[in-house]
């Protein structure tokens, strides 16, 4: 395995968790994105435990090179951040697991074990963000101008209506209206107010 953190500190105490049990064989470090690449091409290690937010280049972005130009090797995350916003880029671009920094000892050796062996890994917290983001529906979202639109057309004006009311011509009252039609998946008005009710976009009595 190799080990990816930008904090001197932080790989050597990894390094003292992975070197003290004959299981393991730290095969080289890195402190930074391009760093774990050239690492990685070089000592084709079996697990990259590696970090996200590193200098140079994401820890996604590091991700996603190594599942194309080495997709035998495992890369399981270890990281203070638990939020959407990183752990839903690394699952996406290959990550075999997802752990944070508060790990026990024993629970980190045996996640990395299990990484070796093409298991997947996530902390409790992960795979709660993870259960979240499956259930939850995909979020369509209009723009200003497009919710104005919809509004008006919810209150039964017509697009000449729209148009004078918006200070636009009927033109563009009409792309909106394409464009609307096509991000709620309708085919007409009537359709395109329903279903903008049913998601929470328009709001009885409003926008």
């Amino acid at each position: 395995m190799i080990i990816v953190d930008d904090h001197p500190v932080v790989r050597d105490g990894l390094l003292g968790i992975f070197s003290a049990d004959d299981a393991f064989e730290v095969v080289g470090e890195a402190a930074d994105g391009p760093e774990a690449l050239a690492v990685a091409m070089r000592t084709d290690p079996e697990v990259v435990l590696m970090d996200l937010r590193m200098p140079k280049m994401s820890g996604a972005e590091v991700i996603r090179r190594l599942r194309e130009q080495a997709p035998g090797i495992r890369v399981l995350v270890l990281t203070t951040f638990d939020d959407d916003a990183d752990v839903l880029p690394a699952i996406e671009q290959g990550a075999i697991g997802y752990l944070l920094k508060d790990t026990p000892r024993a629970d980190l050796r045996r996640a990395v074990q299990a990484a070796a062996r093409g298991e997947t890994v996530l902390s409790p917290s992960v795979a709660g963000v993870l259960t979240q983001k499956a259930r939850a529906p995909e979020q369509r979202t209009l723009s200003r101008r497009e919710l104005e639109v919809l509004g008006l057309i919810a209150r039964g004006a017509t697009n000449r209506e729209v148009a004078a009311k918006l200070f636009i011509t009927e033109a563009t009252v009409k792309t909106h209206l394409l464009h609307l039609f096509a991000k709620l998946e309708v085919n007409d008005r009537a359709a395109a107010v329903a279903a903008a009710y049913e998601t929470g976009l328009l709001k009885p009595g409003g926008t």
